[in-house]
């Protein structure tokens, strides 16, 4: 599958996996975050050229996509990965919850989403 693929893979599931949880579908979210899970792995295995595929996203205009892609970009692109963390940590719900626990999880030394 080529980058572009894998990383429109990761941007639809990612979203099908938030609307499938604010419809309290668990089965379906759950289906979800294995398929951007599975698109994920395949672009860090192409190293960093994966990884700047996966750049485009910092700019998805769907707030989740963004906060995800960034979550698996804080080790290659630390900056602009924590700004738009930053930014979507800012509001009330689920994915700005999501983006700060992702920052806390870096502050912490915990964060393993992208390992060297």
């Amino acid at each position: 599958m080529t980058l572009e693929k894998l990383v429109e893979q990761f941007a639809l599931n990612v979203a099908a996996q938030t609307d499938a949880i604010f419809r309290g579908d668990a089965k379906t979210g759950n289906k979800h975050a294995r398929k951007y899970g599975a698109a994920v792995d395949k672009l860090l295995a192409r190293g960093n050229t994966g990884r700047d595929a996966l750049l485009v996203l910092l700019k998805h205009e769907r707030m989740d996509v963004r906060v995800m892609a960034a979550a698996h970009l804080l080790r290659y692109r630390t900056s602009e990965a924590k700004a738009v963390l930053e930014e979507a940590a800012k509001g009330k719900g689920l994915v700005p919850f999501e983006a700060g626990q992702a920052l806390k999880r870096w502050e912490e030394g915990t964060w393993a989403l992208d390992p060297e």
